[in-house]
């Protein structure tokens, strides 16, 4: 049984503003029955251009019920541009709490709420960073996209399937979408830790990055390069330009300018700086 705070069993037990508004300002309908939940929601203007009546009906579970009611109060007395900064966190916090499997409620009310908005100002609802409806469907059974799963994703922190299931039920039916799942979620995790990892690098000092440039050397390039009975060696930094001397036969390979773009030069950008050239000096 769901552990559901006080608040949420009051919104469920005696929802609020339950219904239909008359002749709507604003007024849109998300998710799909079919798919277990839906919600439908209006709202009304007053002179002020305040939210002066809002109204909802929902199929959905005690968490939904509670998510949209909670959600109709939120918002009344507010202008719209003030209501369309409520997020789904907000919703929860206003419940005291949603359990983990039960947040996709809260944004099912977030998404109804922006797209009723989007309905009055004559737009088509679209979110900020990218549009998730016009990406790869990966859950056919829900119609979740992989630039939706990558937008939960980063919004929220969420790292595992499981996560992702309880912000927008993807992977929660049949299942097998949940390897296709995972691996957005490496991608997305693998980008933000090589962005991170840039960050810090950026702003390494001169001595910092001279040490961390003979480290790859040593550990990531000239073993590459010994393999083939060549070697190198780190002479200076001037500025961006990492100065070297091949050696071995790679001082007298007719490909060595392949060499230090591809290896030398494509490592150190990899893992010092994206502004790194290499340059070969001889004798």
């Amino acid at each position: 049984m769901w552990n559901y705070t006080e608040k949420v069993m009051d919104h469920f037990l005696n929802p609020r503003n339950v219904g239909e508004v008359i002749n709507p300002d604003g007024e849109a309908t998300v998710g799909n029955i079919s798919c277990g939940d839906a919600l439908k929601l209006g709202f009304k203007l007053d002179e002020n251009g305040k939210i002066s009546e809002v109204k909802f009906k929902t199929f959905g579970c005690g968490s939904a019920i509670a998510s949209s009611s909670v959600l109709t109060e939120m918002v009344k007395g507010k202008t719209v541009e003030e209501a369309a900064k409520i997020t789904n966190k907000d919703i929860v916090d206003a419940l005291g709490g949603l359990g983990e499997e039960k947040i996709h409620c809260s944004v099912m009310g977030m998404e109804a709420l922006q797209s009723a908005i989007a309905n009055y100002r004559g737009v088509e609802y679209r979110h900020e960073d990218e549009d998730e409806h016009h990406g790869r469907v990966v859950c056919h059974c829900f119609g979740v996209t992989d630039a939706k799963i990558r937008k939960i994703a980063k919004e929220n922190g969420i790292k595992t399937v499981e996560g992702v299931t309880n912000y927008c039920k993807a992977g929660g039916a049949c299942g097998r979408c949940k390897d296709d799942i995972l691996e957005i979620l490496q991608g997305v995790w693998k980008l933000e830790s090589r962005n991170e990892e840039q960050l810090e690098l950026s702003v390494l000092t001169f001595t910092q990055k001279v040490i961390k440039i003979q480290s790859i050397i040593d550990s990531d390039i000239r073993p590459m390069l010994e393999q083939d009975g060549g070697s190198i060696e780190f002479i200076d930094l001037r500025g961006d330009t990492v100065v070297v001397r091949l050696k071995g036969r790679c001082a007298v390979c007719p490909s060595s300018g392949v060499t230090l773009r591809n290896t030398v030069e494509g490592k150190l950008r990899e893992y010092v700086s994206q502004d790194l050239k290499v340059e070969e000096i001889r004798g």
